[in-house]
């Protein structure tokens, strides 16, 4: 599986691009940029879009991606699935005609987009994937994801603190061989961690000790202005298992 990384921060800096990744060129898992990562050609080739949540950070490129996709005539629809409570927060919130257009309704005649909900806790065909969400713990409806291709895999996160049943439902399979997990806050800022429901590297040690023995963590939804503090903190945890994810970067398992 090719791995590609739009965005691998928790908000925008300079240069620095909100959560987003590129799965073997068709799938995005979070949208939070696109456009600013991606040529327009690179855009058309997109078919599915792996929403954790509906926050602006994980969406934001979404929405510039369809009006993108709108405007080309080699397009095919782009499918965004996630579990119903996200799904519906995209149709209300977002893509709603006041927010931004509801491209899942133009053209009439062929629509840019188009919804599919996710089953919890089952594994479904996503394009050449197998995926399976899992819902985590954050401040709105959040999805993790366990996606395959039938031989490898790998563990998403999406935006959470601690957490319980996305560790659950990995363990035991074979062929995983990364957990992307998000830490935005450094151990400083705790108890807004702890409010925001998102990871410190503190937190993060913690949480180690549900994964599966031995597997590669890769941090991502670092907050920028905490960058260095954070990667600091990180490498004091367990250097031999946590990478920080680099931008632009193309990971391959």
């Amino acid at each position: 599986m090719k791995i590609r990384v739009l965005g691998a921060y928790g908000a925008e800096g300079l240069g620095q691009r909100p959560t987003s990744f590129l799965v073997n060129d068709r799938i995005l898992i979070d949208a939070g940029t696109v456009g600013g990562a991606l040529t327009m050609p690179e855009q058309t080739h997109i078919e599915h879009a792996l929403i954790t949540h509906s926050h602006l950070d994980h969406v934001a490129g979404l929405a510039f991606l369809t009006e993108t996709l709108a405007f080309s005539e080699t397009r095919v629809p782009l499918t965004v699935a996630s579990l119903e409570p996200v799904v519906n927060a995209l149709r209300a919130s977002v893509f709603n005609n006041v927010t931004w257009p509801d491209f899942a309704q133009i053209p009439p005649d062929a629509p840019v987009m188009k919804y599919r909900t996710l089953v919890e806790d089952a594994e479904q065909r996503v394009g050449d994937a197998w995926v399976t969400p899992v819902p985590v713990n954050h401040t709105v409806p959040t999805t993790g994801f366990i996606v395959h291709d039938g031989g490898t895999g790998f563990i998403f996160s999406g935006d959470t603190g601690p957490t319980e049943a996305l560790w659950k439902a990995a363990r035991g399979l074979r062929g995983l061989r990364a957990a992307f997990v998000e830490c935005a806050f450094p151990n400083r800022m705790a108890k807004l961690a702890e409010v925001a429901r998102h990871m410190t590297p503190d937190l993060l040690r913690r949480e180690l000790d549900k994964l599966p023995p031995d597997l590669p963590v890769w941090i991502y939804h670092i907050k920028p202005q905490f960058y260095d503090e954070i990667v600091d903190e990180l490498s004091r945890v367990d250097a031999g298992h946590i990478i920080v994810l680099e931008q632009d970067k193309t990971y391959t398992l």
